[in-house]
């Protein structure tokens, strides 16, 4: 007989907390809460109550359980979850997500397209593109999301949730998540989320004396004064105050007939020979001994397998036929012991992960080995390949029977695959539990293949101390091959964290094992990694130095030759990748071309994360040489369509800049609304920096010195002052900035810093200045020639179209000072055509050379500042507008005057009598200027502007000049 309580008792507190986040989340303000407690406390029939609450308020509801069954599954929890919603509603078609399903497909089979490789998404793109569903599930009433058994989880599920519940503060979201007060990862979370004020815990006490009292009458459909206290006494000593134990303990007194119903009363009965059971572990005993043998026997199997078993499995192991298989199931069903696993139709489930154990418990130790041995051989054996999940089942069995080199060789092979695909949390987790398993023979290759996943996961000093305490291997055997292709793998890892002493000691490590003479594919992985070194100034603590250019040019590529002949795609791809960053020293078309091999060879092997790093590439280096973002934009979408979420935002950043440079304000300003935060989240500090960078030039490029100096505030914040970003702020942002201020000083000084720092570290940034606007700004100055400028032509950024405009301007100076005209008008039509895509620098590039043309008698100078002047004026940059008006007189030419400007300014002002004129002066308050410097900025006469601040101070009623700046600081900072 079943004794269940049809309702929640001893957890009032705990259902008001749950309604109040459900309200909350209505509100569209995220909540995230845990349930902490021992095995039957009581923590699902609480996400039970959560999930029929949601349900009534018309919220998508996702539920999910991990395993308990000691198997490492990565996701296994969110995948169920997305599947019990899926399953009834069909997977939701919103445009917005497209984006996100190649990332999702991975929890989603729906998502998965055949034939197309999948991209190993880190677990930050996966975690990302999980709150975008979750949002959009929610975007109407909210959704909740219901994860049990936590504590059985892999390190990958707890990073997405940590990730999730670190980010849904402003999202319409609830997140439920239990676990058991166990030693690990997820308690780890817990913890840490409550220290940070990001989740509610609620740990769940037993229930007191009362509580259980009420819940006996409950199960018994009675009155609490109506429960016999003999009964009482007995289940709430047993029990200890545990919901389920009190439940199963209840279940036994009524099966065998010791409390019973009698004229419309319980009552207890004691029978001779009969005794109370001890523990759990007897109640189920007892149980068993109650069901036909073939039942029996197949809840001991099941058990055997888990808490949650598989039925192909388990007819395997039993050898039932289909008939008798599911006859023997329903019967269990029925008895209460089971029930259908609702997220796979393939698989049952224990009532409580209790059960299993128990059953498991009412076995001599000798059964339960015997039993178990006879499983893994059944599973092994049966003809079926076996899945890392297979694996683990089978290695689990053979631990349970006493054979453990066995459990170690498939726990090593389930991990090792494991990091094939790129789980390497569940990797370390399994080849953790191999090492000490493994048989002495076994042991050192488990701890190199855990090092790797280490290492590949991010621990890079656990993986060095691994390989630091691993035996030494014969010179130059099979052993030494192995071991110098795990220290090459090391090396490359550090080379990826950019630690160059640990990667050059493991590269030193591995020419030790390999010999003078190593195999051709090891020789070229060698030299791959150690031309990364190459690049680099210098190899701190290791004495050595940095490597000749051209010598390692050299070597890679013969290093990406070997590595196609030897059939080793991936190295041949770091070659490639390699090499077009050595050969842009000798222009962008060796670059492009080591690139497009490199998109060869990925495309031929199926190297989907490969193929997209070489479109980016050649994208970028496109956009670059021409202006153009059309292959930009095929490589941003190829990432996308792959499901390469950080790949994407790399380009964004780079689609974002050339919008920027390109004047295209709300594309740059969408681009960067879209991904600035998204990276930031996600902790993808190096496409954050450049799109904070991107925001800061457009401010730059746009004449808003104070949205530019809040812009690189954020960039400094971010670690920008410590990235390889440093030119482009000092030159193409504040620089460029600083000529639209009409502050040609400024801006030579900021060109000059980005030269010094780009001769101090290495750069493959081109637009900094050094290539096209230093030289025309030192031409113009009379400190550069013809020789300086030749060989800003002659480097590899010298054909960027960027800079290109700008050394035309300044070819075309220098043939108009030496009187050749004719010259200079044929550069001035190169300027004009390579200038077309960049609007403000082609205005400004006429407003620059202007004057010099003037002075040398050659082109147009008065129809270029009359151009330069409209587009300026236009665009709201009076410094430059107010220089061409002065440059036009004293070239003797009229000079309209805008009688507009009046919608500039704000209502408040207008109101008050602020004429265009006074605006263009009090907008320049903020950085509280003097008189002297707003003249020279607006290119008017000190005295003109001592006339507009009287005449401001009267019109804003403002007691001095102080007060007047304050507010219109105060007026700069409103929203537009």
């Amino acid at each position: 007989m079943r004794a269940t309580s049809p309702v929640i008792v001893g957890r009032d507190e705990e259902i008001v907390l749950l309604s109040s986040a459900l309200d909350a989340v209505q509100r569209r303000s995220g909540r995230a809460l845990f349930l902490l407690g021992e095995a039957g406390i009581g923590k699902s029939r609480l996400v039970g109550e959560c999930a029929y609450r949601a349900y009534g308020l018309g919220m998508p509801v996702l539920r999910g359980r991990a395993t308990s069954t000691g198997l490492v599954v990565p996701f296994r929890p969110l995948a169920e979850a997305l599947a019990s919603r899926f399953r009834a509603s069909g997977t939701p078609t919103d445009p917005e997500l497209a984006p996100y399903h190649p990332a999702l497909a991975r929890l989603v089979p729906e998502w998965r397209r055949a034939g197309s490789p999948g991209y190993p998404e880190t677990v930050v793109e996966l975690a990302e593109a999980l709150l975008r569903l979750l949002s959009v599930l929610g975007r109407e009433a909210g959704c909740t999301i219901l994860l049990e058994d936590l504590h059985d989880c892999d390190t990958e599920t707890v990073a997405v949730v940590e990730y999730v519940i670190d980010n849904l503060a402003d999202l319409p979201i609830l997140f439920l998540g239990t676990l058991r007060p166990e030693p690990g990862a997820a308690l780890d979370l817990v913890r840490s989320a409550e220290r940070r004020h990001v989740a509610t815990v609620r740990e769940l006490g037993p229930l007191h004396d009362d509580q259980a009292r009420a819940l006996t009458a409950a199960c018994l459909e009675a009155g609490p004064q109506e429960i016999p206290e003999a009964v009482h006494r007995r289940l709430a000593g047993r029990a200890a105050g545990n919901p389920y134990l009190l439940e199963v303990l209840l279940a036994d007194l009524l099966d065998t007939g010791r409390l019973r119903r009698t004229d419309g009363a319980w009552e207890a009965v004691e029978q001779p020979g009969g005794s109370i059971p001890s523990d759990i572990v007897r109640s189920w005993a007892r149980r068993l001994e109650r069901l036909d043998e073939p039942v029996r026997d197949l809840l001991l199997a099941s058990a055997t397998l888990g808490s949650q078993f598989s039925v192909t499995v388990l007819q395997t192991v039993t050898g039932f036929e289909d008939r008798a298989l599911f006859t023997h199931l329903r019967s269990a069903v029925e008895a209460g012991v089971i029930a259908p696993d609702g997220a796979a139709p393939d698989r049952y489930t224990f009532r409580h992960s209790l059960t299993a154990e128990a059953l498991i418990s009412s076995l001599v130790p000798a059964e339960r080995a015997s039993l178990a041995r006879r499983a893994a051989a059944a599973i092994e054996h049966s003809g079926e390949p076996l899945d890392e999940d297979g694996r683990q089942l089978v290695a689990s069995l053979q631990l349970a029977a006493g054979d453990r080199a066995g459990a170690a060789r498939q726990f090593a092979e389930a991990g090792r695959r494991m990091l094939a695909s790129g789980a390497h949390g569940s990797a370390v987790v399994l080849l953790e539990r191999a090492h000490p398993l493994a048989a002495e023979a076994d042991r050192a290759a488990v701890a190199e293949s855990l090092a790797v996943a280490r290492a590949e996961g991010g621990d890079l000093d656990g993986a060095l101390a691994l390989a630091d305490a691993l035996p030494p291997v014969p010179a130059r055997s099979e052993a030494a091959a192995r071991r110098g292709q795990f220290h090459i793998d090391l090396a490359w890892a550090a080379v990826m964290a950019e630690r160059t002493a640990d990667a050059a000691l493991q590269v030193e490590a591995a020419r030790v094992l390999l010999g003078p003479t190593p195999p051709p594919g090891r020789r070229a992985a060698l030299v791959v990694v150690d031309g990364y070194l190459a690049l680099l100034p210098g190899l701190p603590g290791t004495g050595r130095p940095p490597g000749d250019p051209v010598e390692t040019e050299q070597a890679v590529q013969k290093a990406a030759e070997t590595a196609e002949a030897e059939g080793l795609p991936v190295v041949a791809c770091q070659a490639w990748q390699l090499l077009a960053l050595l050969r842009r020293e000798e222009g962008f078309d060796a670059a492009d071309a080591a690139l497009e091999r490199m998109l060869s060879i990925s495309t031929e092997h199926a190297l989907p994360v490969w193929r997209v790093e070489a479109l980016v590439r050649l994208g970028a280096n496109a956009f670059m040489r021409t202006g153009d973002a059309s292959r930009l934009l095929s490589a941003r979408a190829a990432a996308t369509d792959l499901g390469a979420l950080l790949l994407t935002r790399t380009v964004d950043g780079l689609l974002a800049m050339n919008a920027v440079l390109c004047a295209r304000w709300e594309e740059a300003q969408e681009i960067i609304d879209r991904s600035a935060e998204a990276s930031a989240r996600v902790g993808d500090l190096s496409a954050h920096r450049y799109l904070l960078l991107a925001g800061a030039t457009m401010a730059a490029h746009r004449g808003r010195r104070r949205d530019m100096d809040r812009a690189l505030a954020a960039f400094r914040r971010a670690g920008g002052e410590q990235s390889l970003l440093v030119p482009l702020r000092s030159g193409l942002c504040k620089a460029f900035g600083a000529l639209l201020e009409e502050d040609p000083e400024r801006a030579a000084a900021g060109l000059d810093e980005a030269l010094a720092w780009e001769l101090d570290h290495p750069s493959y940034y081109y637009l900094s200045g050094r290539y096209g606007l230093r030289p025309l700004l030192r031409v113009l100055a009379g400190k550069a020639d013809r020789t300086e400028l030749e060989e800003a032509r002659a480097a590899p950024g010298g054909c960027l179209a960027w800079n290109r405009q700008f050394l035309d301007l300044a070819d075309a100076v220098l043939l108009g000072r030496k009187g050749d005209p004719a010259g200079a008008a044929r550069l001035m039509a190169s300027f004009t055509q390579r200038s077309a895509p960049f609007p403000v620098a082609r205005h400004l590039g006429l407003r620059l050379v202007a004057d010099a043309a003037r002075a040398d008698g050659w082109g147009d100078p008065v129809a270029w500042l009359r151009a330069a002047e409209e587009f300026f004026y236009g665009a709201g940059v009076q410094p430059v507008s107010a220089a061409c008006r002065a440059a036009l007189r004293q070239a003797g030419a009229s000079v309209g005057q805008h009688r507009g400007g009046w919608d500039r300014i704000p209502s408040p002002l207008r109101t008050s009598g602020v004429t265009p004129r006074e605006y263009e002066v009090f907008v320049l308050l903020p950085e509280r200027p003097g008189n002297q410097q707003i003249a020279r900025r607006l290119s008017i006469s000190p005295r003109t502007v001592e006339k507009h601040m009287a005449s401001l101070l009267n019109k804003t009623g403002r007691a001095d000049r102080a007060a007047l700046c304050e507010f219109a600081a105060e007026c700069a900072a409103e929203p537009a």
